[in-house]
């Protein structure tokens, strides 16, 4: 699954009335508070308990209090902990909130308190809708959720998801995300054949897809909007209305704001794998991609890098670029595959 409008809502918010908005706010606990194996409980002067100022007790003193240790525990003031920054969750194509389950339980458990939006727009067939659209819907559903939290937000982008999530950070000239993680995203383009396409376009191959989706017809479908095809890069560059604009390769006249606005971003989170299975190639989530004769180059050698185009090569430079590689992840796993969580997205969710 590859990867409009959604207000934030908070706990005591009423549910919004616009249809398609998934709310998820996770269950904070307070931590508790330990005393540490070989301790000594003092009660010291200034700071009485019932009345006893620093006296040593007598030992029957000290069983006859014994019972009352665990209210007198309780009533320890647990010490204050900044929270964590929201989260924004953004699907992939033909997807919707419910695949991202198991991806709350885990920030749910290890990042209690975290307040998690899971963006429940363009689900199913509409995850074909040209992207710049998608886009747009999914702007109006951020902006308030941002407002609301000035210390920065991260952002959880799977597949199609992700190539929305990068044209936000560069058309929002006040966006304050922090980590935009992106999961498994085509970032550099598709080329391959693949169950979605061949269901979308069943008279077509990659070969020759190109003749779809470089029409303006084509461009009305999202999966067209990022169809990379290195056999055909002039037609590719005058008619991707998309991928050939966020990634700088075309010239526009919001180029520059763009690139400014999305170096604004704290960490880029690139996730990916050699067995995902639809990304094709899988290092296009890590920004590589097929030369004329189908070699990979990786990111360093791709024209946008060399040219600094939208930000990358000033990115990797200041040690914001975390690459994270994973094999035996299939694309449809790696938003509910426990090990990953834990290796490359907990550690960015601040």
């Amino acid at each position: 699954m590859l990867a409009s409008d959604c207000p934030s809502v908070t706990p005591n918010d009423a549910i919004p009335a616009e249809p398609g908005c998934t709310f998820f706010t996770l269950s904070t606990y307070p931590p508790a508070h330990v005393v540490g194996k070989g301790q000594r409980l003092r009660l010291e002067r200034g700071g009485s308990m019932l009345g006893l100022w620093g006296q040593r007790l007598p030992a029957a003193w000290v069983l006859l209090l014994l019972p009352f240790l665990p209210l007198l525990l309780l009533a320890v003031p647990a010490p204050h902990r900044a929270s964590y920054k929201p989260v924004i969750v953004v699907h992939g194509l033909f997807d919707s909130s419910y695949s991202f389950r198991h991806l709350l339980e885990y920030i749910n458990e290890t990042h209690p308190g975290t307040v998690v939006t899971v963006l429940d727009l363009f689900d199913g067939r509409e995850s074909l809708r040209p992207l710049w659209e998608q886009v747009q819907g999914f702007r109006e559903a951020v902006v308030p959720i941002m407002a609301k939290a000035p210390q920065g937000v991260h952002l959880i982008c799977y597949s199609q998801g992700g190539l929305v999530c990068r044209a936000l950070l560069s058309v929002m000239d006040d966006h304050n995300v922090d980590s935009f993680i992106s999961l498994s995203s085509p970032q550099m383009g598709q080329y391959g054949d693949t169950d979605y396409l061949k269901w979308l376009f069943p008279t077509s191959m990659r070969s020759n897809l190109y003749r779809i989706c470089y029409s303006p017809w084509g461009q009305e479908f999202s999966i067209c909007n990022y169809w990379h095809d290195p056999h055909h890069d002039d037609l590719y560059l005058n008619a991707s209305s998309f991928l050939a604009l966020i990634n700088g390769e075309r010239d526009h006249p919001n180029a520059t704001v763009w690139r400014k606005n999305f170096l604004r971003v704290g960490h880029l989170v690139l996730i990916g794998g050699p067995d995902d299975g639809v990304i094709t190639p899988w290092q296009s989530s890590f920004f590589g991609f097929y030369d004329a004769n189908e070699t990979v180059l990786e990111m360093e050698e791709q024209l946008v890098y060399l040219r600094d185009s939208f930000g990358l090569k000033t990115l990797l430079a200041r040690g914001a670029i975390v690459r994270c590689p994973m094999a035996g992840i299939s694309h449809t796993a790696w938003h509910s595959n426990r090990t990953l969580y834990e290796t490359c997205i907990e550690p960015w969710l601040s």
